[in-house]
């Protein structure tokens, strides 16, 4: 697997990021890459303080810098706090990595009405709210970049609330590809299958299953969609718009 270092920049030096979800799991792995490349990381989180601070301290030496900013994604005005918390810091937003999720697991023929539509909102709520104030934040050249999963397009037992979700969050993706286009913000998504968030643990029947599956010959880890998330922020990706580039090791292509 990859691991950034302070060489592999990409050309992003200098440039201000958001991501959501930012202090754990994929979302601290996303923001290691960004920071490990130059950017300055405002790392979003809903309410643990004690993640937070040890995922600065884990970022500590890296190129470029990170804070955390506490906004719990349930409450209608967070984005507008923590957009505005970027807009008084830094001036201006080059990156918005839309990560946070929320996952109840349920059957769809036994569904929790009320946990599906939380899982619902938190993937497309933080993103419509964004989309409407970045544009006077986001100068030309801008990425929005929204994590996504596979079960959006397969079906995972006990996965519907996240697979609704996040099947709504690639729509969304599109529609604002095109309309965000005229302010020369690109928008995409990255999604991926299982990760494997402990390499070195052993695995049980399905994982490793999977990961005899994959062409790639492992599962994927986190810092394969990070790479995948700091491609799209390039200049030289600048012409993908609306895509949902799929970062799996080639799972998906297996029947």
């Amino acid at each position: 697997m990859s691991e950034p270092t302070t060489g592999s920049t990409l050309g992003l030096e200098g440039r201000t990021a958001v991501v959501t979800g930012g202090t754990r799991g994929l979302g601290l792995a996303i923001a290691r890459k960004l920071v490990a490349c130059g950017c300055d990381v405002v790392l979003g989180y809903g309410s643990s303080d004690e993640d937070a601070a040890r995922a600065l301290s884990s970022l500590d030496g890296l190129k470029g810098g990170a804070t955390a900013f506490r906004a719990d994604l349930g409450e209608p005005d967070a984005v507008d706090r923590l957009l505005e918390a970027v807009r008084e810091r830094h001036g201006r937003l080059d990156v918005f990595v839309h990560n946070a999720a929320t996952w109840t697991p349920m059957p769809a023929t036994a569904a929790d009405h009320a946990a599906l539509h939380t899982d619902i909102a938190t993937a497309v709520d933080p993103l419509l709210r964004a989309a409407a104030l970045l544009p006077g934040l986001m100068p030309p050249g801008g990425r929005i970049v929204a994590v996504s999963s596979t079960g959006a397009r397969q079906v995972v037992p006990g996965y519907v609330s996240l697979g609704l979700a996040k099947a709504a969050l690639e729509s969304l993706v599109g529609y604002l590809a095109v309309e965000l286009s005229k302010h020369g913000i690109a928008v995409n998504a990255v999604s991926t299958a299982k990760l494997d968030k402990d390499p070195g643990a052993a695995k049980g029947p399905v994982e490793a299953a999977l990961a005899s599956r994959t062409p790639g010959g492992r599962l994927t880890v986190p810092s394969d969609v990070a790479d995948v998330v700091a491609l799209l922020c390039t200049d030289e990706a600048a012409w993908l718009r609306g895509q949902v580039v799929t970062a799996d090791g080639g799972l998906g292509l297996r029947p």
